[in-house]
């Protein structure tokens, strides 16, 4: 009867290994220790990424995304993309994530995972100095108005009946430095665009701009993009994120390039 013992053995062996696997399918897998992240990003979206006088990217959302890759133990690549082609360049995996003030839509979450929301964004106005005649949304009514293609305003605009009855001409600019140029040089009347942008550029420029503290369109978030099939690395991301939010990194980043911690709590 030995035979039967070894071979009751043996089948039970099988399906103790079996019922392991099977418990550890619902496990999350492993975090990809050693792959690098490649960040997509608009390299000239101060204070979130932009290229310093050295011509290196440097940012808010740069020394996050730095902070996270350490701790992931990961290497991290800052790729600068056509940012109106955003999707296309996450789909195809030639980027990993898109981190750079992107706001969350919904139009956006049909084609993309997000994080958590890490930061509040309001669209403003922003007139050149000593403007008077704009005070809010109607006042801009028969002006030329600059803004930055494929951004939250530019959507919140392309879907206004008054922006395109009342608002004689929206200028679309592939980032937002040129729209402010253009605001200071008296080629546009007032841009519409992301306050962080908006008063980390007219900080830079004082005496040129200001800023017409008036909402347009709904308040916003940012948050970190991720393919639609990439969860494992939208999970692993949004764990050191939350471990960076409690220990106080994330409030010392935001004090350095904002002079406050304005994190989403």
């Amino acid at each position: 009867m030995k035979w039967q013992k070894l071979l009751a053995l043996g089948m039970a062996a099988v399906m103790t290994a079996a019922f392991a696997a099977g418990c550890g399918a619902d496990k999350p897998a492993a975090p990809d220790k050693g792959k690098k992240i490649v960040v997509g990003l608009d390299d000239n979206f101060p204070p979130m990424g932009f290229k310093n006088e050295s011509n290196e990217i440097v940012g808010f959302d740069i020394d996050l995304a730095k902070e996270a890759s350490k701790r992931l133990g990961r290497e991290v690549e800052f790729k600068a993309i056509d940012w109106s082609s955003k999707e296309a360049e996450l789909k195809s995996g030639r980027v990993d994530i898109l981190w750079n003030g992107l706001d969350i839509t919904e139009k956006r979450k049909e084609n993309m995972l997000f994080s958590e929301p890490y930061m509040d964004n309001r669209q403003i106005i922003f007139v050149k100095k000593g403007t008077t005649d704009i005070k809010d949304e109607p006042s801009m009514a028969g002006k030329v108005i600059g803004t930055q293609s494929a951004s939250t305003s530019e959507e919140y605009i392309d879907g206004s009946a008054f922006f395109k009855e009342k608002v004689k001409e929206v200028k679309k600019y592939s980032d937002y430095v040129s729209a402010f140029m253009d605001l200071e040089n008296g080629r546009i009347d007032a841009v519409v665009g992301d306050e962080i942008t908006g008063r980390y550029y007219m900080s830079k420029h004082p005496e040129n701009l200001e800023a017409v503290d008036v909402a347009i369109g709904e308040v916003s978030t940012f948050g970190i993009g991720f393919a639609k099939d990439n969860k494992q690395l939208r999970d692993e991301v949004q764990k050191v994120l939350d471990e960076m939010k409690a220990d106080g990194t994330m409030a010392k980043i935001s004090e350095k390039w904002f002079g406050k911690d304005i994190i989403k709590k």
